[in-house]
């Protein structure tokens, strides 16, 4: 008999969940390894966002479990650390459209005094009181309707990525006066910037190369800018003349570049991961 599973998660980590195509994660702790061990395919999952959504936007069921050593959720991607390994892959059965969720997110009164619990087995009546309301008070969209992140954010997540297969601590909108930087890849955790890079598709090009002076000021960065085929002379324009000072110091590389590296750094680091001398 399936069971029903009550998975309780932050908006954000949701929208990676979904664009992962149903993927979900348990911390290593003793209680959360008995519980991903008591998972089965098959079982049913009551999906609960919390604040400021607060309430249920969809149901699924397991399809298999997993265990991963790669960051994926906005905290990993920030500690540069795995901190839910035990994973499991889901069906999406039912979902609200995401710019829905805190319009049309279903709230159920039974599940008020549960939720702070986190991850938990849930009674089927529960579980079955949730299907009933998501299906019949509102109709099944005709497809998933999940926010695609821009080909900004995709550079910035694969510019992430290849700084930690290459052990640096990198994460991106990195904070500094007032503004943020794109993606930064640092030695250490509490060191400085070693690499700077700004992301432009479309953007504005006198702004990014501005961040990019800063950092450069402030820490010595090595600095980049990451930009279509058809902004360079732009930005060729602008190194000669407003930032000039810097005109020998950024590294102009074209989108389709770091798309390149990435596939084979990734390539690289599963054949490592695969043979086992990571």
């Amino acid at each position: 008999m399936s069971n029903w599973w009550l998975v309780v998660g932050k908006p954000e980590n949701w929208q990676i969940a979904f664009l992962s195509k149903g993927i979900w994660g348990l911390k290593d702790s003793s209680r959360h390894r008995m519980i991903w061990k008591n998972l089965s395919a098959g079982d049913n999952l009551v999906l609960y966002a919390t604040r400021p959504v607060g309430g249920v936007i969809g149901y699924g069921v397991v399809v298999n479990k997993f265990r991963q050593d790669t960051p994926l959720w906005p905290d990993e991607m920030k500690q540069a650390k795995v901190i839910w390994p035990y994973r499991f892959e889901f069906d999406v059965k039912h979902l609200i459209p995401q710019d829905r969720w805190e319009k049309e997110k279903l709230v159920i009164n039974e599940l008020m005094g549960l939720v702070r619990g986190g991850f938990q087995l849930l009674q089927e009546s529960i579980g079955m009181k949730v299907v009933s309301n998501l299906e019949e008070g509102k109709a099944m969209p005709p497809a998933i309707e999940i926010q695609t992140p821009s080909p900004h954010d995709e550079i910035k997540r694969k510019l992430v990525e290849i700084g930690r297969i290459q052990r640096f601590v990198a994460e991106s909108e990195y904070p500094v006066d007032g503004t943020r930087l794109d993606v930064v890849w640092r030695r250490i955790d509490r060191g400085a910037p070693t690499y700077v890079f700004e992301v432009q598709v479309g953007g504005d090009l006198y702004h990014a190369l501005g961040k990019l002076k800063h950092a450069y000021d402030l820490w010595n960065s090595n600095i980049f800018l990451i930009a279509k085929e058809e902004d360079i002379p732009k930005a060729n324009e602008l190194l000669t003349g407003t930032y000039h000072e810097i005109g020998g110091r950024v590294k102009l590389i074209e989108l389709q570049k770091i798309e390149e590296l990435f596939r084979r750094k990734k390539a690289y680091y599963d054949l490592e991961e695969a043979l086992g001398i990571i």
